[in-house]
């Protein structure tokens, strides 16, 4: 299906995620290199341990304490996570941290799936393209007038790791 700026965002906000931002662009099919999955393993490790400076959009996750301070520090994913390419690599996309966003699995990672499945007969397709490394919907980011206590919890734990790394 190709669809436009407007039915993309109209895609989108059927899935729950009218706040994801797209961008326009034309695949061009590559080869990957055979050592590409190790390389993506390193890569998977920076950026892991590059999410110090997203504690607020973590916060809002709903991950437990452990699972948290397990992903800031770099050393584990928590499960219902993905990693995901704002440009796939077999579409030319970059191996690098700033190709790259996480959000929950389900619904988001599903949803996005069957989004860009939609388009694999476009000569032009619309991909994700999330402004943090994060990508938390606004529909869950509010903790209405009293503030999320997990999130404000969880944020001040953050902080005082990053600024405890940063002392290293």
């Amino acid at each position: 299906m190709q669809y436009n700026q407007n039915s993309a965002m109209e895609r989108l906000a059927q899935m729950g995620m009218d706040d994801m931002p797209v961008m326009e662009y034309s695949p061009q099919h590559c080869v990957l290199d055979s050592d590409w999955f190790k390389k993506y393993s390193m890569l998977r490790r920076e950026f892991l341990a590059s999410l110090s400076d997203s504690v607020e959009e973590i916060a809002f996750m709903n991950l437990t304490q452990d699972e948290f301070m397990n992903l800031i520090m770099g050393k584990q994913m928590p499960e219902n996570t993905s990693i995901r390419f704002r440009i796939p690599l077999i579409w030319g996309g970059k191996m690098e941290i700033e190709n790259m966003f996480m959000c929950l699995t389900f619904p988001h990672a599903q949803n996005l799936d069957r989004f860009i499945i939609d388009q694999m007969d476009a000569k032009t397709i619309f991909l994700p393209n999330p402004k943090k490394k994060i990508y938390v919907t606004t529909h869950t980011g509010g903790g209405g007038t009293g503030g999320n206590a997990t999130a404000d919890r969880l944020s001040v734990a953050a902080m005082n790791y990053a600024s405890d790394r940063g002392n290293e």
